[in-house]
């Protein structure tokens, strides 16, 4: 049952979990990676009406992927001296391939990179990449 604070209603994720019927690991998940906004207080994490609202009103992911397609390549590489192979990959699907094809998953990362200024923009480890792109 959500709590109300003054004009505030707030949703714990286990009102979530009960109203939508979503897990609550996924909403946890989706609340530490900032699709859904929300703030945690001691050990709960709480959604405010107006962060559901935006999250319901945003574009779909695949938008996003898709525009972030266009805008960026992907590079796999090795964390360490002991894996020194590279691939460079146009999509994300083919990133997602390159990473499904390597023995130890843990060894690599992928590089986010501005086409047009060849600049990185995030360093992610393989796994992490997988969990955020690939459903």
């Amino acid at each position: 049952m959500p709590r109300k604070v003054g004009d505030l209603k707030l949703y714990s994720v286990d009102d979530l979990h009960d109203m939508l019927g979503i897990s609550k690991m996924t909403l946890r998940a989706y609340l530490r990676e900032g699709k859904l906004k929300g703030k945690k207080m001691g050990v709960k994490w709480f959604v405010t009406e107006e962060s559901l609202r935006a999250y319901f009103e945003q574009p779909e992911q695949e938008d996003k992927s898709a525009k972030q397609e266009k805008k960026y390549r992907y590079v796999v590489q090795g964390i360490n001296d002991l894996v020194s192979e590279t691939e460079e990959c146009d999509t994300i699907k083919s990133t997602i391939e390159c990473i499904n094809s390597q023995a130890i998953i843990s060894l690599f990362q992928v590089a986010v990179i501005d086409k047009e200024t060849d600049e990185v923009i995030e360093l992610i480890k393989a796994r992490d990449f997988l969990e955020r792109y690939n459903s």
